[in-house]
């Protein structure tokens, strides 16, 4: 990672801040200096004015007041030293004792000032135009009046002008020597702020970010910089504490990774198992159906060969029987071949297979059964696409527990109408998350009595069964939803208690 532009940043930021700062603290310097200098000339006038009230004189005979002889050169070379502009003495009726016109004749204004304070008895000071001061426009001259006391009766007053032109010439002056410094230190400051932020920041965050660009999951992570007693040898020793808790919780995880592939490699053994002991189970009841049914053309066979024997048939006859006899035994055969097809096991392969070829099947082997000589079949399979991608025997295994689960619950019944099986496909789309799939519905429905309400919540349990003991594993439907769920569909039953019980089954099709 490259701090270049960080740093360009920093010392930027820097650089402003502390130019900032120095310009704030000039501007508070000088105007304080300005206050103070102009408080330091009203002091300057007030003692101006104490000079002056000291060399008055007044008159036994008049009563006038005057200025002590010799007094006036010496009062002028003071106007002089201290800069005053203008100044005004005069006796408590108006009259002029003392004026002075350097620059500006303000006489007038400058008496009526003066006027006041002898009125008043009180010091008075106010601010008049204005000029460029530092950074801003400030006042130009400064009026000062002084009442002039003598047995605790006011004589006389004083006023003056005094201009601050001069102080502003000379602080612009001397102002470009200050900002000179203020950038000069201030470039100066920035850089060795820049040198302690990169000592102090930077470069620990430069070996920070190394060390984890060089951090491999076999190699051990630690962070060098710890032993510092600042902010980042207390982030380093936190960052090494938080890596070996994320390496022990990582080693944690392998372990219990390793018990959960173990764990589901025996759930799969366990569902195969299950699955493979109710396909037996199941066999075992389509055995003892197929045996009673294969009775039936085998004693037709015999009655065929028993006619062969005899020598008073005609061979057109003889032909006829024996072609009798090759059908009954291809019936047979037929038969036993579907069962050893369905009983044979074979691995689990998911492919593309045709439900409605599947139903077919199921239902020829089951037509066969005694149990279904009172039942129809009427099939409805109406979907115009039934390929899906599955494990046909397992499928197969689905549609035989339904079916005889159906067969067994309509011959529970005395009704006399007669058991109806009705198989329905159709196509529908997906769920509204997934909308955009097609599923194939599979609707299994019989007439048979029905499943109460709180046993239909149950149906699907293992080991769930309303049979009587002997005649049910109570696995049939706990390994049809396995196999469902198995082929990412879903099964599920619907009975209103009474008569009839519908099973849905939903899988997705397989996309063209």
């Amino acid at each position: 990672m490259n701090f270049s532009g960080l740093k360009v940043k920093i010392a930027m930021n820097l650089a402003i801040l502390l130019l900032v700062a120095m310009v704030l603290i000039d501007f508070i310097v000088v105007t304080a200096g300005q206050n103070t200098f102009a408080e330091s000339e009203i002091v300057k006038g007030e003692l101006v004015s104490a000079i002056i009230g000291e060399n008055l004189a007044i008159s036994e005979k008049s009563e006038t007041v005057e200025i002590k002889s010799g007094f006036q050169s010496r009062l002028r070379r003071m106007i002089t030293e201290y800069g005053i502009c203008h100044l005004l003495v005069m006796d408590k009726s108006g009259k002029q004792i003392f004026s002075s016109y350097n620059a500006h004749e303000t006489g007038n204004e400058l008496s009526e000032f003066a006027k006041q304070a002898v009125l008043s008895g009180k010091k008075m000071s106010r601010y008049s135009g204005d000029t460029w001061g530092i950074f801003w426009k400030q006042k130009q001259n400064i009026w000062i009046s002084v009442p002039v006391f003598r047995e605790g009766k006011v004589i006389a007053a004083t006023g003056m002008l005094i201009q601050l032109d001069g102080f502003f010439n000379t602080m612009r002056q001397s102002q470009s020597f200050v900002l000179l410094y203020i950038v000069t230190n201030a470039v100066l400051l920035t850089l060795l702020g820049l040198y302690r932020m990169i000592q102090l920041t930077i470069k620990p965050i430069n070996r920070l970010v190394k060390k984890a660009e060089e951090y491999r999951d076999n190699n051990p992570f630690v962070f060098k910089s710890e032993r510092e007693e600042n902010e980042f040898g207390q982030l380093s020793r936190s960052l090494n504490r938080m890596m070996i808790r994320i390496s022990n919780d990582k080693e944690a995880l392998k372990n219990s990774l390793l018990s959960l592939e173990s764990a589901n490699i025996e759930i799969r053994k366990a569902q195969k198992e299950i699955i493979r002991a109710e396909k037996l189970a199941s066999v075992g009841r389509l055995a003892a159906g197929i045996a009673h049914e294969i009775g039936n053309p085998i004693g037709i066979v015999l009655g065929y060969l028993g006619l062969l024997k005899g020598s008073a048939i005609s061979q057109e006859e003889r032909d006829d029987y024996i072609s009798r006899a090759e059908a009954e035994i291809s019936r047979i055969k037929s038969i036993i071949r579907e069962l050893l097809d369905f009983s044979r096991p074979m691995d689990e392969v998911s492919e593309d297979v045709t439900v409605h070829a599947i139903i077919h099947e199921t239902t020829d082997i089951l037509k066969v059964q005694p149990l279904m000589n009172n039942i129809s079949i009427d099939l409805k399979l109406g979907a115009e696409c039934d390929t899906v991608h599955a494990d046909p025997n397992q499928l197969r295994q689905v549609f035989i527990n339904l079916m005889m689960n159906a067969a067994d619950a309509i011959s529970s019944t005395e009704s006399s109408e007669g058991g109806k099986l009705t198989i329905e496909t159709r196509v529908t789309a997906g769920p509204e998350i997934d909308s955009s799939n097609k599923f194939l519905i599979i609707e299994i429905e019989d007439n048979g009595p029905g499943i109460s309400a709180e046993n239909l919540e149950n149906i699907f349990d293992p080991f769930f069964t309303t049979k009587e003991p002997g005649k049910g594993t109570g696995l049939g439907l706990a390994v049809c939803f396995m196999i469902v769920e198995q082929a990412g569909g879903k099964i599920s039953a619907e009975s209103d208690g009474s008569s009839g019980t519908t099973f849905k089954i939903s899988l997705p099709l397989k996309q063209k």
